[in-house]
């Protein structure tokens, strides 16, 4: 771990970002150049105190996933990316698809997306990054690991997941699910971690066995589907896919017709959301 280095670079990407760079307020006029420290330690849902040890050469070595919630908040490039692994003493991520750096261009759009849900997901369906919105809308997506990481497992191994969809679309959405992952195999390989999902739900759910064998094969995401929320009920959205250039990563942007009362529940919901960030933060 070269402690300098990595703390030169961490002030330097800081310093050249500005708020409106990672979607927040720009605020008073500010005397230091650049996002503070604790507005990049927010993004990157790390304590400030830890943040601030690692630009001053004494925190301690971080680990992969730290890493990469740095990189999203920072805003790095693929190889801004390794360079940062590299000069934490860690092995820099693979560049095969489903990896967890988020594609900038993406976040630069999502960054923008403040009043309706949207989330980027890997091909291999994991949640990446979800704004506000999306999180009051589908929960919050980021506390899940391993093989749970990918929405096509939960899907098939916790009913919870199901609850979210009518009961008469969920057949629907189970075959989506499979044409996606069957997609991503394709592109992955079978020793990939696709491979290893495939692997896993042959075993763990004889329907998704049932379905691996019709071989179907797409990047589906329904143009119009009505989603289930706790307590505002069904919600019916329009759903928009912006895919990065090797497909691997995309950005959906849920929306409901204005006048409708869909549109009126996301109103709703957008209060809701920014009052239970509001009560998280207090609560900290």
């Amino acid at each position: 771990m070269d402690r300098a280095a990595l703390a030169d670079f961490l002030r330097r990407r800081r310093e050249a970002l500005q708020p409106g760079d990672v979607g927040l307020p720009e605020g008073p006029r500010r005397r230091a150049r650049g996002l503070k420290r604790e507005e990049v330690a927010s993004l990157a849902a790390m304590s400030t105190d830890y943040y601030t040890r690692l630009e001053q050469q004494r925190g301690p070595q971080p680990s992969e996933q730290m890493l990469a919630s740095l990189a999203r908040a920072l805003r790095l490039t693929g190889g801004e990316r390794d360079y940062l692994f590299q000069m934490a003493g860690r092995n820099a991520p693979s560049s095969v698809p489903a990896a967890t750096h988020v594609a900038p261009a993406l976040l630069r759009v999502l960054d923008r997306l403040e009043d309706t849900p949207a989330l980027i997901l890997s091909n291999l369906g994991e949640v990446l990054v979800q704004n506000r919105m999306a999180a009051a809308l589908l929960g919050d997506r980021s506390g899940y690991t391993g093989l749970a990481r990918s929405e096509i497992y939960r899907w098939f191994t916790d009913p919870a997941e199901r609850l979210r969809y009518p009961a008469e679309d969920r057949d629907r959405q189970s075959r989506t699910q499979v044409a996606n992952l069957r997609a991503a195999y394709g592109s992955m390989g079978a020793q990939s971690r696709a491979g290893e999902l495939v692997r896993a739900l042959r075993k763990a759910s004889p329907e998704f066995a049932d379905l691996w064998e019709r071989h179907e094969v797409g990047k589906r995401f329904g143009d119009h589907k009505t989603l289930v929320h706790p307590e505002l009920g069904a919600i019916e959205l329009d759903c928009q896919a912006l895919f990065t250039e090797d497909q691997s990563q995309a950005l959906l942007v849920l929306t409901a017709a204005p006048r409708t009362e869909s549109y009126e529940k996301l109103q709703l919901l957008r209060v809701l959301g920014h009052e239970r960030f509001a009560a998280d933060v207090s609560g900290d």
